[in-house]
């Protein structure tokens, strides 16, 4: 009797652990997403997409850039080293490995965090986003791209250091496949872009941002970033793992679940 009770007993305690371990499991996130968002944009541009990641069990930061959003850092005082320094800050913030995804002009940003902390990032993720080479900076590439439609809707501010988007041209270069609501989103929340970021160059080694898997997500209807700028910075950086999605320069906003499965297939 003794025996059988104890056996029971033992039987109880292991089962007791299977079910902490799997609701331990079902609790733990799957991965953790770190976005980035571009020029002239904001944290809210993946609204839609971080409610689809966590509603799939992962853990989502969003990254509001230095002087963008509800961020009133001075523009004189704002460069990639800054907007690097507050990305690295929210991977410090996270438990583990992230998937670093920017875009646009985030794309430069997450270029020259993966080099500076290459062991923290699980997968980087540009999605219609600037990806330069060792000692590139935006302006350079943005000049090599003769089928953009931004530059001549560009004007700077008499100090130089904001760059203005003509209003009448915002949508149309950024979403103009999106909703009107989406296209009121975008118009409601635009700030001048500070300008001293894109004159700043990254430096990158094989050891660094050269060891880090990397994704591209192109997005075949920019006219922002054109698709043969991608194309060039895809090639020249070596990515074989490139995804597509049939959209303006925004997807997150225009085909949000799009961009939000594909982040989910990037993870597996």
């Amino acid at each position: 009797m003794m025996k059988t009770t104890s056996l029971m007993l033992l039987s109880a305690a292991f089962a007791l652990s299977a079910m902490a371990s799997c609701t331990q499991d079902d609790h733990a996130p799957a991965h953790t997403y770190v976005l980035v968002h571009g020029a002239w944009q904001a944290p809210y541009v993946w609204d839609d997409v971080r409610t689809q990641l966590t509603s799939s069990g992962n853990k989502v930061i969003v990254v509001e850039l230095p002087g963008h959003g509800s961020d009133q850092t001075a523009p004189h005082l704002l460069s990639l080293d800054v907007y690097r320094d507050k990305v690295i800050q929210a991977i410090n913030s996270a438990n583990g490995k992230v998937i670093l995804v920017g875009h646009s002009m985030g794309g430069m940003v997450v270029t020259h965090v993966a080099e500076q902390v290459p062991s923290q990032i699980e997968k980087l993720v540009y999605i219609g986003a600037f990806l330069p080479a060792n000692g590139q900076s935006l302006l350079e590439l943005a000049n090599t791209d003769p089928d953009s439609k931004l530059g001549p809707a560009l004007s700077q501010s008499p100090d130089k250091l904001l760059l203005n988007v003509n209003q009448a041209e915002l949508t149309n270069l950024f979403i103009p496949d999106g909703t009107q609501a989406a296209k009121d989103k975008v118009a409601a929340n635009y700030r001048a872009e500070p300008a001293i970021p894109f004159t700043n160059t990254v430096t990158l080694t094989s050891a660094g941002f050269g060891s880090v898997a990397k994704v591209y997500i192109k997005t075949l209807q920019d006219i922002v970033i054109s698709p043969g700028l991608q194309d060039r910075m895809i090639t020249a950086a070596g990515i074989k793992t490139v995804y597509e999605v049939n959209t303006s320069h925004s997807p997150f906003l225009s085909q949000p679940k799009s961009v939000g499965d594909l982040l989910e297939k990037v993870a597996k």
